[in-house]
């Protein structure tokens, strides 16, 4: 069951990558009625070329509308290839302010940010709005189990990206060699963090409406 953070407007714009997360959040939202433009965000990475192929071929045949987009600009020397590749789709994103920007991101990356921040010294929830930009996060209920049982259950296509295979990147250690422990530690964990991102979302709830 597919249960949203907060409202989502009849009008949004969805980051697509073309993996299961983000196909799912994608086919849920147009199946719930909501007028729907996708955008897409080439990396430059070798997997990118294909995702993209998928991507646009995919919002071709289901008739949704389709922009895409790529990397602007050179890396600064101070910029890790994460932040670098965050900042220019935070880029993108920004250029389509006139609605929301729906991401796909779930309860387990919600996990994953946790501790990332927390083993830096400043534990942080992800929040189900950036209030620095237009995008929000209405899956972080949602484990990403949920989400792939959805493109099972609704023949919804995906394709997987190998990086996220990898080790060299830290969200890809936290998840394949820290979690699984943390996890062996407090199998509740996911609850933990599904319940403090909801706790935080009646509070800013109730700060915007007073």
């Amino acid at each position: 069951m597919i249960r949203l953070l907060g409202q989502v407007p009849k009008d949004v714009y969805v980051a697509v990558s073309g993996g299961a997360d983000s196909m799912a959040a994608l086919d849920f939202l147009v199946k719930g009625k909501r007028s729907v433009h996708a955008l897409h965000f080439d990396h430059g990475t070798p997997h990118g070329s294909d995702a993209r192929k998928f991507v646009v071929d995919y919002c071709s045949n289901a008739g949704i509308p389709l922009t895409v987009s790529t990397i602007a600009r050179e890396k600064l020397p101070s910029e890790s290839m994460e932040e670098f590749w965050r900042n220019e789709r935070i880029r993108f994103f920004r250029e389509h302010s006139n609605a929301p920007v729906v991401t796909a991101h779930h309860l387990d990356d919600a996990v994953e940010w946790w501790i990332f921040t927390s083993l830096n010294g400043n534990p942080t929830l992800m929040r189900g709005a950036n209030p620095s930009s237009n995008v929000i996060r209405p899956f972080l209920m949602v484990p990403k189990e949920t989400l792939v049982s959805w493109c099972t259950r609704k023949d919804v296509p995906f394709v997987h990206d190998p990086s996220n295979d990898s080790r060299n990147h830290n969200r890809n250690r936290i998840r394949h060699d820290i979690i699984p422990h943390a996890l062996m530690v407090n199998p509740g964990l996911r609850t933990v963090i599904r319940k403090k991102i909801a706790d935080a979302h009646m509070t800013v709830q109730e700060t915007q409406c007073s």
